[in-house]
């Protein structure tokens, strides 16, 4: 009985250490899912190849799950970045243990190399895949005083919460699909609006993504009941920046590899 005691304590302390998954698991692995039917041909084969068989949708929370482990603690900041409203990225003053734009060009750099280890490259592909994700999660690109999100406090059908974990899980979990009917039970998008979503660069998506965190920001007051009317309301742009997220993430993948 006391060693059943210790190792459940032992795991409710490691479940207490890890940090929240970004966009929660589904929500990384349908946009990897989505990618994936954008690829082309040779960037598939290249990254079935690095991967040895494990599907993208897989490894998409390969960045969060390395979150546990302090030797990846240089890569933490990555996943988010803090502006002022009032500033582009270009002009705010920028992290230096590093942010989810900088995150993504150092992913595309290594992968550009050719002198890049086997190894490196597939670290750096699976963090790819999680980081333009996180890039189209408005709160990840919020603001440095409320933790992007993180410390304003609403309760999500009467259970405390945050507005970052409701737009990172709680929406997604309350919707009650798997990842892949999320990829495959497509957003309707037209065939114009996937070639724009498709124009542009990282800059543009980044700059885009922030017009909806001010309007998030806005979306909600501090402990405030949200719940059907909140999810009727903003789970469509949850869905249309999970398919933004991976039609931009095969983008980069078919210039990677194609």
């Amino acid at each position: 009985m006391r060693f059943l005691y210790l190792c459940l304590s032992i795991l409710l302390l490691n479940t207490s250490i890890i940090k929240a998954d970004d966009w929660g698991k589904n929500g990384h692995r349908a946009i990897a899912q989505i990618a994936e039917s954008y690829l082309s041909n040779h960037a598939r084969d290249q990254i079935e190849k690095l991967l040895e068989g494990e599907s993208m949708a897989i490894v998409s929370t390969f960045a969060d799950e390395i979150r546990s482990d302090s030797r990846y603690n240089e890569f933490n900041t990555w996943h988010y970045v803090n502006v002022d409203f009032d500033l582009s990225y270009e002009e705010a003053k920028k992290n230096s243990e590093g942010d989810i734009i900088q995150g993504i060009l150092t992913c595309i750099e290594k992968l550009e190399d050719q002198s890049t280890s086997k190894e490196d490259q597939v670290f750096y592909l699976k963090m790819i895949v999680h980081l333009v994700a996180d890039m189209h999660q408005p709160l990840h690109l919020g603001l440095e005083d409320d933790r992007g999100g993180n410390d304003i406090k609403v309760s999500w059908f009467g259970k405390s919460t945050n507005l970052h974990r409701v737009w990172d899980t709680n929406m997604i979990e309350s919707y009650n699909m798997s990842f892949t009917e999320m990829a495959f039970h497509k957003y309707p998008l037209t065939d114009d609006e996937i070639s724009v979503y498709q124009e542009g660069n990282l800059m543009s998506w980044f700059d885009e993504t922030r017009i909806l965190t001010q309007e998030v920001y806005l979306s909600a007051e501090e402990e405030e009941d949200l719940g059907y009317a909140y999810s009727y309301k903003w789970m469509p742009t949850v869905r249309k920046q999970i398919h933004k997220a991976g039609i931009r993430l095969a983008k980069i993948l078919n210039e990677l590899y194609g």
